[in-house]
């Protein structure tokens, strides 16, 4: 049997699985235990302790969930009221007037946050009644909450950059600043097409509210302070060099505590909550992470990685050719998986094909980002779908349409990284 069939017998396999309803993780260990057990010679049981340890005791992981614990902190603390009483009163000139607070909240939060479903979650759950009590058509309100909320995997922090890293072994701390002008494109053609949204429909925008003068504006402003401060210590700790990606997410942790204790809403109770919180996820990613190193291992064996890179050379495709195939297959692989899965699952396949074809793997990591973000608003497994859903009760295709013009937004922001790659460059090379 060859060993392009066995490959595709064991990914067939792997998603019967996951078609049944088993943990990802534990998808991951079974098929890549059995493609080792009857195709190679390997001795399983060692080669699957070695690797799952290898995998876990990366001590560039630790910033996981350190990063995690902060966003989940950060969850349960009034952030997102004080971050909307911040920004409401500098937007009502602004075409689409509060229908940017969604953009620019997921923005300033995916700062501190590095979850898209996190985000999202944090910043609807106040925008969407305000909004909604203000007279904003939902269309727009659920659509353009959707689209930014996935910035919290492209502005750092983000858990996927950092798998990505651990997984492909690029820098974190690189990863994190080349993604910060990305982020802010991604977030400037969102408000783009809500100003120009705004203006082809001026009916269905409700007028302003009371105007206020520069002053009481700059008062409102104070609301702002905590996460801007949580901002600058994370990211400028990183950005000036004084501390690794680890060490800020150690920072970042003590300064949700901070923000969090301030506001009045740290308590024992929320304490405990948003540890055990922070725990099942973490659990949960490194589950996968674990499972999608041994299934690596076992391609690796068998032979996939080498023969994907001498079939795709074959095909000829230039690098342009070569990322638009990828695109379509990650989106494709969206509808299914979740983002950390999507990436741990194939990058080991992937790589080598990447290196071959001469893609720098910081830019590489940035492109990823973006395509799982659309992955994330990509029916019927898009985590943001699902949070949204949880939220307006609504049905999940309906909330794709209306995200639908953000999807096709994200795929002319990886038209731009691809034409104008100092996008992403530019920064980390500064450093």
């Amino acid at each position: 049997m060859g060993d392009i069939t066995i490959t595709l017998l064991l990914i067939a396999f792997l998603f019967v699985l996951l078609g049944g309803g088993l943990w990802i993780g534990l998808a991951l260990l079974g098929v890549a235990w059995i493609g080792m057990e009857l195709f190679t010679s390997r001795p399983v049981g060692d080669a699957m302790a070695v690797t799952v340890w290898g995998s876990l005791s990366s001590w560039t992981l630790t910033a996981l969930p350190l990063f995690v614990w902060m966003g989940e902190i950060l969850f349960r603390t009034r952030l997102s009221e004080d971050m909307f009483k911040g920004l409401a009163p500098w937007l009502q000139k602004l075409p689409g007037r509060l229908l940017h607070t969604n953009i620019i909240g997921c923005t300033i939060f995916a700062a501190v946050s590095g979850s898209s479903a996190a985000t999202c979650a944090t910043i609807g759950k106040m925008t969407l009644p305000e909004l909604k009590k203000r007279g904003y058509p939902e269309d727009m309100t659920v659509g353009t909450l959707a689209g930014a909320g996935t910035l919290g995997l492209l502005i750092p922090p983000s858990i996927i950059m950092i798998v990505y890293g651990v997984t492909a072994e690029v820098s974190i701390t690189k990863l994190f600043i080349a993604g910060v002008i990305p982020g802010l494109l991604l977030a400037g053609l969102f408000m783009g097409y809500t100003v120009v949204w705004s203006l082809a429909n001026p009916g269905r925008i409700p007028p302003p509210d009371a105007p206020l003068t520069f002053q009481q504006k700059v008062y409102e402003s104070r609301h702002l302070i905590p996460v801007v401060g949580l901002i600058v210590t994370v990211l400028g700790s990183i950005y000036v060099g004084i501390a690794t990606a680890t060490e800020a997410a150690a920072l970042g942790v003590v300064g949700a505590l901070v923000v969090s204790a301030a506001q009045g809403s740290m308590n024992r109770k929320v304490f405990v909550e948003s540890l055990m919180g922070a725990t099942r996820l973490y659990c949960m990613i490194a589950l996968i992470l674990a499972g999608a190193a041994f299934l690596t291992l076992s391609m690796g064996f068998i032979g996939l990685p080498r023969h994907l890179a001498e079939f795709i050379s074959g095909l000829g495709l230039s690098q342009l050719g070569l990322l638009f195939a990828l695109m379509i297959f990650y989106i494709v692989l969206g509808c299914f998986l979740d983002g950390i899965s999507m990436v741990v699952l194939t990058m080991g396949v992937i790589l080598p094909t990447i290196q071959k074809a001469g893609i720098d793997l910081l830019w590489f990591g940035i492109f990823i980002v973006l395509v799982v973000e659309m992955a994330q608003i990509t029916p019927p497994v898009g985590f943001n779908l699902f949070v949204l859903q949880g939220m307006t009760k609504r049905e999940i295709p309906w909330i794709a349409r209306v995200s639908l013009p953000l999807f096709f937004l994200m795929v002319v922001a990886v038209a731009l990284l691809y034409f104008f790659p100092g996008l992403v460059t530019w920064l980390p090379a500064r450093m």
